[in-house]
């Protein structure tokens, strides 16, 4: 098991991130998302609340160019028992599948990579499910097979009964590069301490300064369901 911010600062460039898992104390169900930005465009974000979820939106709208989709996006949203975070629009396309009966992996059949060559950009999701006092969730990933586009690998991974302090870790690029390389390998095994707020200040700090953008953060207490979350907008 790798320390949470070891691994999120060993790499100037991971891009956007989602980390899941269960608080220390076992209380609760933790999960964050941040986006990262080397363009204008891509930095020009901030996230706000939207319900019982948060969505990404242009902090200044006259910066906006090319297809806003791609940066401009529900992150988060809530379904019941399920909280689904993810790196694009495929957020509505996991809510929409799951309320019409499709699970977490059906619902992501028809989706790909970000169309944004040559770095084709992988869709990271997850899907944390509270219910009757248990903590389980979803990790996937699609992407492109090493850049070639005509090919698109879909991933899911599966956590049952995840252990206390322990999270999973996934990202968009392996590291920095021109095109950037995709994720590789399983979502890493990582630490998760503190409570929410020392939780948030070490993740948010252990980004890459001049890269990081945006940090959402949710403890979701198991037994009740009610949560608390942090957003910090390097745009303010």
């Amino acid at each position: 098991m790798k320390e949470l911010e070891m691994e999120v600062s060993s790499v100037s460039y991971p891009g956007r991130g989602i980390v899941v898992g269960k608080s220390e104390d076992g209380k609760y169900g933790v999960v964050a998302y941040w986006t990262m930005g080397r363009s204008a465009g891509s930095r020009n974000r901030v996230f706000v609340e939207e319900g019982e979820g948060i969505k990404t939106q242009a902090f200044d709208p006259t910066l906006i160019a090319g297809d806003p989709s791609l940066i401009i996006y529900n992150a988060v949203k809530v379904l019941g028992s399920n909280t689904i975070v993810t790196n694009g629009d495929q957020t509505d396309t996991i809510y929409d599948g799951m309320m019409a009966g499709e699970t977490f992996a059906e619902s992501l059949r028809n989706r790909k990579y970000e169309h944004d060559a040559p770095n084709y950009t992988p869709r990271i999701s997850s899907l944390m499910n509270i219910e009757g006092g248990k903590l389980s969730y979803k990790l996937s990933i699609l992407k492109s097979d090493e850049g070639n586009p005509d090919n698109t690998l879909r991933h899911t991974y599966t956590y049952d009964n995840p252990s206390c302090g322990e999270g999973r870790y996934i990202h968009t690029y392996q590291r920095d590069g021109n095109p950037l390389p995709s994720f590789e390998g399983e979502p890493v095994k990582v630490t998760v301490k503190g409570d929410i707020d020392e939780f948030t200040t070490k993740l948010w700090n252990a980004l890459n300064e001049d890269n990081k953008v945006s940090l959402f953060v949710r403890y979701i207490d198991i037994e009740t369901g009610k949560y608390e979350s942090r957003i910090i907008n390097k745009n303010e």
